[in-house]
């Protein structure tokens, strides 16, 4: 039987993680793919890849043919400084205006939509596009952007416009967690290969454990290839959690109700973890 296929998200949200696997040479005993997160859902519900980190939402979407990974997820509790929402006016002015989303993360269209519906109480058109802010505003009054291109506009705002951090806004509404995505098993592989599931997830814990004590380290690595200071870095990798806690679990399962809500998904799934009786 071949290694394991293990996805991995291209954005500095989960550096930490993988500088970790590098760093403990984890990576000699896995096939890693690297993509967007809205690609790597077709890749793992295709067959292409065995393990990988998916949008929540789309797990809920999937989940009679996935497993999760226990211990694991791309979470935050309070600011998350990667999903941003920049607007022309007040979110709460948002009603009859056009939100332009972000075309890579369909967890955080999601979590964009139920915060402009519940909390800010606006009715508006929403658009999908590339992430690009000058051409998402030319078409649209606001942008949803996540990942790097929603840190740099974190760290230096553009002139006019007003600025929701995602995170923060939800914490502030619902007092949990965010997870924004988890670690998915495809179940056929987790039945077949148990072993193997249970020696990725034991090198991701691993891999935690050495990001947690090695911050400074990834931020100046991180630093490199970026116009932005190490310090930076630091506090974003600070208010990134990779936790799926008792607490965590509970925030996902108000997120998925919201997003039923919302008509975003049929029903809340039952959720179901690796290693864990149903």
């Amino acid at each position: 039987m071949g290694r394991p296929r293990l996805g991995h998200i291209q954005f500095i949200n989960c550096l930490p993680l993988y500088y970790g696997m590098v760093k403990n040479d984890v990576l000699l005993d896995v096939d890693l793919v690297k993509a967007n997160p809205a690609d790597l859902v077709g890749e793992i519900l295709e067959g292409r890849l065995d393990i990988a980190p998916i949008p929540a939402i789309e797990y809920a979407r999937h989940a009679a043919d996935l497993v999760l990974l226990p211990d694991i997820a791309i979470s935050s509790d309070g600011e998350v400084q990667s999903i941003l929402l920049l607007s022309k006016v007040p979110a709460d002015e948002l009603s009859g205006r056009t939100v332009a989303l972000t075309n890579t993360s369909r967890t955080s269209q999601v979590l964009a939509r139920v915060l402009i519906e519940k909390r800010w109480g606006a009715s508006a058109t929403y658009v999908e596009m590339p992430p690009d802010l000058p051409a998402m505003l030319r078409d649209a009054d606001a942008a949803l952007l996540i990942g790097d291109e929603a840190l740099r506009a974190y760290w230096e705002v553009p002139e006019g416009l007003h600025a929701y951090d995602l995170g923060s806004e939800w914490t502030t509404w619902t007092g949990l967690p965010m997870v924004y995505a988890v670690w998915a098993v495809r179940r056929e592989y987790a039945e077949t290969s148990p072993d193997a599931v249970q020696a990725v997830a034991d090198a991701l814990t691993s891999s935690l454990a050495y990001c947690r004590d090695h911050l400074d380290d990834i931020s100046e690595y991180a630093a490199r290839w970026e116009q932005f200071p190490a310090e930076r870095f630091r506090s974003y990798f600070d208010a990134l959690h990779f936790r799926y806690e008792p607490r965590y679990r509970e925030g996902l399962k108000r997120y998925l109700s919201e997003a039923v809500a919302i008509g975003q998904l049929e029903a809340v799934p039952e959720i179901r973890i690796f290693g864990e009786t149903p």
